[in-house]
């Protein structure tokens, strides 16, 4: 029986994740709703797709573009099967260096960017009783690293809203995963990303060392993008599609340290814990 192509909209084609997933899926025969923020990126891949493929401008941010975003893909490609949020940027520096705008922004991105994206999709999600959701967190969705607190908590954030949509929907159809990402040849640590280096001494040895590593590991990743755009490809033809899916083996490695710690620290607690209940 033949693979049914599917309907994708997917948030920030212009670069890393979005561009090789856009990529595969035309290749592969799959239809794309692709966003950008320039009209001449959306026009180019509108060209450059043909009949498969739209692009469309939609700033995530702004809640009224992204619900005319959805509802032109809507009307173009007749339904959407595939909603992948992706659209996101690090923002690195210590807790204390960070603004308070710079937080917001990168929550607006991060978090409220998706929220927008659902809150457009999901009635017609609803109405079909089917589609995959795929939020793009990363494994700084799950574990945490000095210098990165600001982007871990809007990572976490997304984890959270993924996992309570994922109870809320499925019993309507609609599946959800969190993909997690370790370091990909992305432009994630390079022009992509806000860093803030710390002139705090006491944050050299943590936040400093850190976000140097992070830098000079730009452009030297060991995660494939085109590799992980095969992998979601295929994750969305599954019948019973993961909830987490970590890519690449620092993300393995990670969220296995991560919860195999948490269960370590949580036996070492339990007793005074379990202690906080009334008697009886």
């Amino acid at each position: 029986m033949a693979d049914t192509p599917k309907n994708w909209f997917i948030t920030g084609v212009s670069t890393g994740f979005g561009a090789a997933l856009a990529d595969l899926l035309l290749q592969k025969g799959d239809k794309v709703a692709a966003t950008f923020r320039q009209q001449e990126q959306a026009d180019e891949f509108t060209q450059k797709a043909g009949e498969n493929g739209r692009g469309f401008v939609v700033e995530v941010t702004d809640e009224a573009q992204v619900k005319q975003g959805v509802a032109d893909a809507i009307q173009h490609f007749g339904h959407l099967d595939v909603i992948v949020n992706n659209a996101g940027y690090g923002s690195l520096g210590s807790i204390e260096e960070i603004t308070a705008e710079e937080v917001k922004r990168q929550f607006d991105v991060n978090v409220f960017g998706p929220l927008h994206v659902l809150r457009a999709v999901l009635p017609h999600l609803r109405e079909r009783r089917s589609g995959h959701v795929l939020n793009i967190t990363s494994i700084g969705g799950l574990k945490t690293f000095p210098g990165v607190g600001v982007y871990n908590a809007s990572k976490f954030a997304l984890e959270a809203i993924g996992e309570s949509l994922a109870q809320q929907v499925g019993p309507l159809g609609i599946k959800v995963t969190n993909i997690e990402p370790s370091g990909f040849r992305t432009d994630w640590a390079g022009r992509s990303a806000n860093i803030i280096t710390t002139g705090i001494p006491d944050y050299e040895a943590t936040v400093g060392e850190n976000l140097k590593g992070i830098q000079g590991y730009s452009g030297r990743q060991p995660g494939d993008p085109q590799r992980a755009a095969q992998i979601m490809y295929d994750l969305v033809r599954q019948e019973n599609p993961p909830l987490h899916l970590p890519l690449g083996k620092a993300a393995v490695k990670g969220a296995r340290d991560k919860f195999a710690g948490l269960v370590k620290e949580l036996e070492s607690v339990a007793s005074i814990g379990d202690s906080a209940d009334f008697p009886g």
